[in-house]
Order: structure tokens, then sequence, then C-alpha cells
């Protein structure tokens, strides 16, 4: 049992959050849900909790889901192995099925239900719906060849997105919940990275914040430490110098080219810790890494 807190002390921390209320007003918030958080219960519930919360205080909170460990769970059930290049599924028909079913249909209105239920007004969509992710196949760079080209199936990248359907849902108060499957102009359908449409998302709707959480605690230096209040020149030297590599280079890359295309800031951030939404937008510690565009306002650098 986490210990209680006085009446007094519950208001020191709602002042404390009043400044970041104030700023973030009417600003949209671009989240990527997924990780730990998506398959803890408690953490689900603490997450539904956040975005409701964000809502109703104004802001306009917008979630981009994945659902790896799912897909990849139903696929081993069904007899299929799994097959990753370069972190990208590889994603045939019989695959695609399986991503529309779970990502689009039994993960998304799980989502809608956990935000409905803590208070919220959630609608589940994919990008198929009203043709509002417009995507095309994507290739590969081979590692040891750029130049050469990986099909690997049915996977997509964003070609554009229409902001309209979630513009009319913000207006109206509905939360949108997004499982990233996009189409081309012939209604073939394609899955699409998370992060990837959750950054081109964030570009399109010219987001306050674009917000990963993730199964880390952020960028670590060479030594372990979260670095946080990161600017895009100081992230391409910790690529360059190999600092940030693995895993967490595909994340890092999503949040620079949010930034850089008028995203004010991007975080990555601890999706296990309870409440990380709240605590890294209305609190000044945070919990991850946060990398600041050239638009953003100072104050809000760690």
């Amino acid at each position: 049992m986490p210990p209680k807190i006085s009446s007094s002390q519950k208001a020191e921390v709602l002042v404390e959050a009043l400044p970041y209320i104030r700023r973030f007003y009417d600003k949209t918030i671009v989240i990527k849900y997924g990780g730990n958080a998506m398959t803890d219960i408690a953490l689900q519930e603490d997450f539904a909790e956040d975005i409701v919360l964000l809502k109703l205080i104004g802001m306009n909170p917008v979630v981009v889901h994945g659902a790896g460990p799912q897909i990849g769970a139903l696929l081993q059930k069904l007899g299929k192995q799994s097959e990753f290049i370069q972190g990208m599924r590889v994603t045939d028909e019989e695959t695609l099925d399986v991503v529309e079913m779970v990502l689009g249909g039994l993960i998304n209105q799980e989502i809608v239900t956990l935000i409905n239920k803590a208070g919220g007004r959630a609608v589940g969509l994919t990008g198929k719906d009203g043709h509002f992710i417009h995507a095309r196949k994507l290739k590969v760079a081979s590692k040891d060849d750029k130049r050469k080209k990986i099909d690997v199936g049915l996977v997509g990248e964003v070609v554009r997105i229409d902001p309209e359907i979630i513009q009319i849902l913000d207006q109206r108060d509905f939360i949108p919940v997004i499982a990233p499957i996009g189409a081309d102009e012939s209604g073939v359908a394609y899955n699409i990275n998370a992060d990837i449409a959750a950054g081109k998302l964030a570009v399109t709707l010219q987001a306050e914040k674009l917000i990963l959480l993730t199964n880390t605690t952020g960028v670590l230096d060479k030594s372990g430490k979260v670095l946080t209040g990161l600017t895009a020149k100081k992230v391409n030297e910790l690529i360059d110098d190999g600092t940030i590599s693995g895993g967490m280079l595909p994340k890092v890359e999503c949040a620079l080219d949010a930034v850089k295309n008028g995203v004010k800031t991007a975080h990555i951030i601890d999706g296990r810790i309870s409440h990380a939404l709240l605590l890294e937008v209305l609190t000044s510690e945070g919990v991850g890494t946060l990398i600041r565009g050239a638009s953003a306002n100072r104050a809000e650098g760690r």
C-alpha cells in the first residue's frame, strides 16, 4: 500500500501542476502506447486514467498503439513463426490478417474500453477508416549494402495523413485511439510501425508533444545515467559516438524527425512506471528523456 498523503499535500501537488496545465491547455499530445504498460493490468488502468485526466484538464491526447507481443503470441498459436528484419515484422497476407484482427480489433477495443471505463469518451479507428493514413509499400535498406532493398511484405510507410477525422473527434471531446494500419490508393492494407505512425501523426497535427512509452528508462549515457533536455544537435552527436545504438536508435530517430518538423518536444519515457504519462507532462522531473525542438520553450527542458 502506498503511503497516504494529507489534504494539504494533495493541494500542493495540484498547485505544482498548474503551470503545466496552463502551458499545455488546448495543445495536442500524441502518445505511442505499447510495451509493458500494455500488458500489465495495473499499468493499463493507470494509462487510461492519465489519458482521461489530460483530456479533462483541457489537453488533446491522441493515442497510437502497437500490439507486437499479442500479434506474436497469436501467430505462434497458429503455428507461424514471427520474423523481423531491422525491427520490421515480415508481413505476408496471413500475417496481415492476424495484425488487422489483433491490432485493429481486439487491442484497439480493449484500450477504448479502458479509457471509457475511466470516464473518457474514446473512439477506436485504424488508418483505413476514412482513408486517413495513406501508405505505400516499405522496402528496408540492407545493413550490409544500403543500396540493396529488402522486401518485408505488406509493411507500409506513411505517404501522408489526412487529419480531419482526428480534428473532428478532438473538437467533440472524443479521444482518438488509433491502430497503425494504412492503405494505398487501391485499398491494399499495410502494417505500419506504431512509433513511425505516431511520429508522422504528431507532425501532421503540429502537436505540442510526441510521447513514446517504452520498456526502458530512456536514453542512457555510457555510464547508464538517463539523459534529458537534449537538443537535436546533441542527439546526433550521441548517435555518431555510439552512445545511442541498437533498439533505442529507431525510437530516437522517430523523435528527431518529429522535432525537426515542428513538434515542440519528443519524450521517450518508461512505461513501466505507474502514471508515467502524468509524471512526464505535469512535473519538472519527468520519467525519461526529453528531446527539444528548435521552437520549444527553454523552460520545457529538464
